[in-house]
């Protein structure tokens, strides 16, 4: 049989676990996951590569009514990542869905993709299989998804069976990149969501969503075996400035720790990391600073 290839984008709600079963598909953490919605604001990559084929996986920012120009780019994001997939994946879970929901705001986009669509519900392993069961016939019934998959992302249950359906739709062709990749993604910008990430852990409520990562530089010394990162991170007023510093600078030093620590697994050498907090007032709506941070407002 011919090798498959192809690409598939994991659309959904925030926080449904696109990127926790990308990550699952793969072995390996490409995508950043946090417990807080919207983690994810770029699209993501991950390369899953075995004797059946290749199929890359296109993880993409949570479909939400936007409130900022921040949300409505990563809104956009998710269209333009549908647009791109030979298969649509749409990842539901226990949450209610309502017909003004976010879930009605996917479909209606998933409506629009001349590209077979998949149902994923997702977190089995917390549902149960009797509401997992009466989620999918909900949804299923009317014949908008071509198939209907029950897993868990966390666990792993089910994947096994999404993927193998997966390379029967895709078409037959060679792989797009070489069977050793992971992503497509620059160690510049992994970084960089690094960083956001351990942000996202270690800051309370509503701040992690007003905070914003840069790399000001990113230089390897393959003589030292040496990585030298220097970060920016943006906040909106001056009292988060203080938040994300922490008292005697404690907080900005567990982030910076953290992400190092990890930073140096996934470049398999030493890694200098110094962060920077500055405030840019709003940066969030503001459409000009959001192209500086490769964002896409309008």
């Amino acid at each position: 049989m011919s090798p498959k290839s192809g690409f598939v984008a994991l659309l959904g709600r925030p926080n449904v676990g696109k990127s926790t079963l990308m990550n699952r598909i793969l072995g390996a953490k490409v995508a950043i996951v946090t417990p807080k919605p919207q983690t994810t604001r770029d699209r993501i990559a991950g390369i899953y590569t075995e004797e059946r084929g290749q199929i890359i996986f296109l993880d993409s920012p949570g479909i939400h009514r936007p409130h900022r120009a921040l949300n409505a780019a990563m809104v956009r994001t998710a269209q333009r990542i549908g647009e791109e997939a030979d298969v649509v994946a749409h990842l539901v879970d226990d949450r209610e869905i309502g017909k003004g929901g976010e879930d009605a705001l996917v479909r209606e986009l998933l409506s629009r993709l001349p590209v077979p669509r998949l149902l994923v519900v997702n977190k089995i392993d917390r549902m149960g299989t009797q509401l997992a069961e009466a989620r999918r016939t909900e949804l299923a019934a009317e014949g908008f998804y071509a198939r209907s998959f029950l897993v868990s992302a966390a666990k792993g249950s089910g994947v096994d069976d999404l993927v193998s359906s997966l390379f029967e739709m895709l078409p037959e062709g060679p792989a797009y990149y070489p069977e050793e990749d992971l992503t497509d993604l620059p160690m510049r910008f992994i970084a960089q969501e690094v960083i956001r990430e351990k942000l996202f852990g270690m800051l309370e409520e509503e701040l992690p969503y007003s905070v914003a990562v840069q790399i000001r530089e990113y230089k390897e010394d393959q003589e030292k075996g040496l990585v030298r990162i220097l970060a920016d991170i943006l906040v909106e007023r001056e009292s988060q400035k203080g938040i994300v510093i922490g008292k005697g600078g404690g907080v900005l030093k567990k982030v910076g720790t953290a992400a190092r620590l990890e930073l140096e697994k996934e470049t398999g050498g030493r890694v200098y990391l110094e962060l920077f907090v500055k405030v840019q007032k709003e940066w969030s709506r503001d459409e000009k600073m959001l192209r500086r941070l490769g964002y896409e407002p309008g």
